[in-house]
């Protein structure tokens, strides 16, 4: 500890040390109003309860009124204050009050609204204002600069948010079916000022709100209307067996057994994403104190889209001469190519784009420079069948693109023909392909690669529009099943609007996104990013002249890329590591 030298102010938002923690101090007497402004934007990245230091720097009628949880808003750095001279008089104000107003700027960078939902923006500029007065001190002997006038919500610096908050999946049912889709949010890494509870109740009264407004309409919650926490409960833990009890109001009391392992599984599938708590199983309590249901860690697989996780994990890719080739693993650290039975295979079809379905059992071939698709069997010989879809595109660039598989066993592929452009689904990969309603797709606008994920909630698409790649996720949509099934995607969302393109996206996990692009003014990179943009924590090490890249759902499996010197695959802990001299489209099932 220094012992000497001048005490000077610091300002709390510059690096951003997940371990640093800010302890907000209260206006001192006779601030002068920089002080004041300056003050209450230090105080906001703190986590006292309710923001009371905060509070302090307001008139009591702005403290009544600003809710802190209405929104936050998060910029590159820290706002800037400037004071922006005397305010106008509001009406029926005594005549010598003095009003000041200070200018907020900044670059907007994302929005986090009340149900936690994270949104990425691009060059947003941000200018709002900060009014203060001058109102009579507790012990009415001098005066003292007060907010009585700021927007509603936190304003916090990218650094200051990461900080103080973290992303997590909150889980529900696909619609209509009992597979469990992934819902990103962000909640606060330690007990949340407002509520006064911890990460991990945060976390479980988040997903009892509901799902997020963008994915609301494709899933559904087996929580019944109006379910919450039983009334004030703050605090969540696990007992000496991993058991998290997690206690309801009355709306859950009457529910049947199947539908509590229904809510029992979305609560399993929620806070197993949180690293720091340990859970083997989860019992819902009744408002009464006694046991709804149990489920366990073991049972999780009943709610999943693959049943299997973990053993198919297996990457392919398509080798020099157009044949699809297996990157069977020989011994823990070697792999052996090996050339898929069929067709794709023997060469029959030179394959240049491939989808190899979820149960690895046949695949989906894109051949004849971009004209053709085909399925056919991987685990045995067989006759090349007959295209099941066609594109008349004049050039190899405006035809098929890279087919996709979803959880369904539906097969999604696009047609970029400029004079009719069309997403396409094949329902089961062998029915009539149906035309996809995308309202955002036009002549000027081309589908360069698409992604579905395994829960065929979501699609992750690359979109040239005006010269730019954009990653985009879309929400799918369906009515009806099998071959009458009617499909739309809507409401896209940009993922990385700050990346000036994007070369390569693959489903790296539920709600994670492996990235091959370049910042503006960069160099290309491979990254992770969450569906709803907010970046990843984990890092990837660089790899020079990246062509495509590839990840599994199961996050344990290591990425693979196609490069100039071929086939490299990446394994958590080490470096990039060469496993075929050449090859192009690298793709795990899906």
């Amino acid at each position: 500890m220094p012992d000497s030298g001048d005490v000077s102010s610091v300002k709390a938002t510059r690096q951003g040390d997940s371990q640093v923690r800010v302890y907000p101090v209260p206006p001192r007497e006779s601030a002068d109003p920089a002080e004041i402004v300056e003050g209450f934007l230090e105080a906001m990245t703190g986590d006292d309860p309710d923001f009371a230091t905060a509070r302090k720097y307001l008139t009591k009628q702005a403290a009544r009124t600003w809710k802190p949880e209405e929104r936050t808003t998060v910029l590159s750095s820290a706002p800037v204050p400037r004071q922006g001279g005397p305010a106008r008089q509001d009406h029926g104000a005594p005549a010598d009050t003095q009003t000041l107003v200070y200018r907020l700027s900044g670059q907007k960078v994302a929005t986090v609204d009340d149900r936690h939902a994270y949104q990425p923006l691009g060059a947003v500029a941000y200018n709002e204002t900060i009014r203060l007065v001058q109102q009579r001190s507790t012990d009415g002997k001098h005066k003292e600069w007060r907010i009585d006038g700021l927007p509603q919500g936190l304003l916090l610096s990218e650094s200051d948010f990461q900080r103080n908050y973290r992303s997590v999946n909150k889980y529900y049912f696909a619609a209509g079916r009992t597979w469990v889709v992934a819902d990103p949010v962000h909640i606060r890494k330690r007990q949340d000022p407002v509520t006064g509870m911890d990460s991990l109740t945060q976390t479980v009264q988040a997903l009892l709100e509901g799902p997020t407004n963008w994915l609301k309409p494709a899933v559904d919650s087996r929580f019944p209307a109006g379910t919450a926490l039983k009334k004030d409960t703050t605090s969540l833990s696990t007992d000496d067996r991993d058991t998290l009890k997690v206690p309801l109001n009355g709306k859950a009391d009457t529910v049947d057994r199947d539908q509590c392992r229904k809510m029992a599984a979305q609560i399993l599938f929620t806070v197993g994403d949180l690293t720091s708590t340990r859970v083997q199983q989860v019992e819902l309590q009744r408002s009464d104190g006694r046991s709804l249901c149990v489920l366990g860690e073991d049972q999780k697989a009943d709610f999943t889209a693959d049943p299997t996780p973990g053993l198919r994990e297996t990457p392919y890719y398509v080798d020099a001469n157009g044949r699809l080739t297996q990157l069977h693993t020989a011994t823990k650290d070697t792999v052996e190519p090996r050339h898929v039975y069929g067709p794709f295979g023997t060469g029959a079809a030179k394959v240049e784009t491939v989808a190899v379905a979820r149960d690895e059992q046949h695949a989906a071939a894109v051949s004849q420079n971009g004209r053709s698709l085909r399925v056919a069997s991987i685990e045995s010989d067989a006759e090349l069948p007959e295209p099941l879809v066609t594109s008349r595109g004049p050039q190899p660039a405006d035809r098929l693109s890279a087919p996709s598989w979803d959880g369904r066993g539906d097969l999604w592929i696009a047609d970029r023909n400029p004079q009719a452009p069309r997403l396409l689904l094949v329902p089961g990969g062998t029915g009539k392909a149906t035309t996809v309603t995308t309202p955002w797709l036009t002549d000027r606008v081309r589908i360069e690669e698409l992604r579905l994920s395994e829960d065929g909630v979501r699609i992750a698409l690359r979109l040239t529009e005006n010269g730019r790649t954009t990653l985009q996720i879309g929400r799918v949509e369906r009515q009806g099943t099998g071959d009458r099934q009617k499909a739309s995607v809507v409401d896209l969302q940009a993922v990385a609007p700050h990346m000036e393109s994007v070369t390569s996206v693959s489903w790296a996990g539920p709600s994670r996104l492996v990235v091959l692009g370049k910042q503006a003014g960069g160099v290309q990179q491979v990254r992770y990013l969450q569906t709803d943009g907010s970046a990843s924590a984990s890092t990837i090490p660089g790899l020079n002249q990246v062509k495509a890249v590839a990840a599994a759902n199961d996050e344990r499996a290591p990425l693979v890329a196609a490069a100039d010197d071929g086939i490299v695959r990446l394994h958590s802990g080490v470096n990039w590591q060469p496993v075929a001299d050449k090859g192009t489209s690298p793709v795990y099932p899906g």
